[in-house]
Formats: structure tokens, C-alpha cells, sequence
């Protein structure tokens, strides 16, 4: 019987992460871990955690009389990041949703905050950067250029927790990259009792 080495510390469970959110071009950190500023967190994230999305699209060649493709190229490579930010009074998380310095949001004499949703609204290009942690696996993602490109509908009822779905779509820096990627790398274990092949 075949035996397969499985290391379970080579595995990772999304069980805790978190966003930050900074002007666009800022700096990635160089470490994993939480940034300092100007990154600004953006506080609780629901329970469906981060969702690093993937939409690609390609085109196959197939040269007349074969049945298949001798070339396949890439016609679209997008790279999203989603999340539901729960904490919708923080002055950052607003500030994203609806596309408003963050300084505008400060709350006048009488404490409250106001601002106006526009109907042409401009581009709102930030950087953003996310850990996901399991234990002391780290995997981080820095995107150098973001914008918020879809935001689900805001629902407001007794049993359920106000958030803000929102997808942030990755656009190309200076050097042609989407999203730098970082994690704690470690070597598996091979257990002692597993046959080796002799070649």
C-alpha cells in the first residue's frame, strides 16, 4: 500500500485575519504582521473572513484538422479581495464604502457626522493589505493599488449584524504586479516510519 506523507502544518485554516487600508502607493510592509501608519485597520471583518478572488479568462488555438488546442492565451487576469466589515461607524470603514476622505467624516459640535452620497462618483484608488492567520501560519497580501469596485446591499434588521460587503479589485502597479503575496514558509515533516524509494 502506497503510503502519502501528509503534513498538517503544511495545511491552513482562515481562522483569524485582518484588513488595513492606506493611501494608494503606500509602502507594503516589509514584515507580516500589523502595519503601522499611515495603514489604518479596518476593524472587525464578518465570520466569512477574506475571499481572494481569481476571474481569468483565455483563448485556445486550435490548428485546423486537430481536436486540440496547441495554444491557450490569458485574455483577462483579475485579482479581487472580499470582505464584510462590520464595524460601519468607524470613520475608515465609511470612508471607504462610500468613497469620502476620511478628515470629512469628522464629527461637528453637536457630534454628529454628515456627508452627502455624490452621483458621479470619482475613482478611489487605495492600498490595502490582509492577514490571514492560523496559530503562527501567516499569510499576508499587499495590494499597491486597490479600489473598492462592488458593494452589496446594506441591511438593516433586529437579528442580524449591519456590515459592509464590499469587493476590491487589484490593479497593476509601476512594476506590472496586482498583489504581492508573503507567508511563514516551513519545511514538512516526514515521518520516521514512512519507506523511502530507492532510486
Amino acid at each position: 500500500m502506497i503510503q502519502i506523507t501528509r503534513a498538517a502544518d503544511l495545511a491552513m485554516v482562515g481562522a483569524n485575519g485582518g484588513g488595513w487600508v492606506a493611501p494608494e502607493g503606500t509602502a507594503g510592509p516589509i514584515a507580516l504582521g500589523v502595519p503601522a501608519a499611515p495603514w489604518a485597520g479596518l476593524g472587525a471583518i464578518s465570520d466569512d473572513g477574506l475571499k481572494y478572488g481569481i476571474d481569468e479568462e483565455s483563448k485556445e488555438f486550435t490548428p485546423w484538422g486537430v481536436t486540440s488546442a496547441f495554444r491557450t492565451q490569458v485574455t483577462k487576469s483579475v485579482r479581487t479581495f472580499g470582505v464584510t466589515m462590520w464595524e460601519t461607524k468607524s470613520p475608515v470603514v465609511k470612508s471607504l464604502m462610500f468613497r469620502i476622505p476620511t478628515a470629512d467624516l469628522a464629527p461637528g459640535p453637536d457630534g454628529v457626522a454628515k456627508f452627502a452620497e455624490t452621483a458621479s462618483p470619482s475613482p478611489d484608488r487605495r492600498s490595502f493589505y490582509f492577514i490571514v492567520a492560523d496559530g503562527d501560519s501567516l499569510e499576508g497580501f499587499y495590494v499597491p493599488s486597490g479600489e473598492i469596485t462592488d458593494r452589496s446591499d446594506v441591511q438593516y434588521k433586529g437579528e442580524d449584524m449591519v456590515g459592509y460587503e464590499v469587493k476590491i479589485t487589484a490593479y497593476p502597479d509601476a512594476a506590472n504586479n496586482t498583489v504581492y503575496h508573503q507567508f511563514t514558509a516551513k519545511a514538512p515533516v516526514v515521518p520516521k516510519d514512512l519507506p523511502t524509494t530507492k532510486s
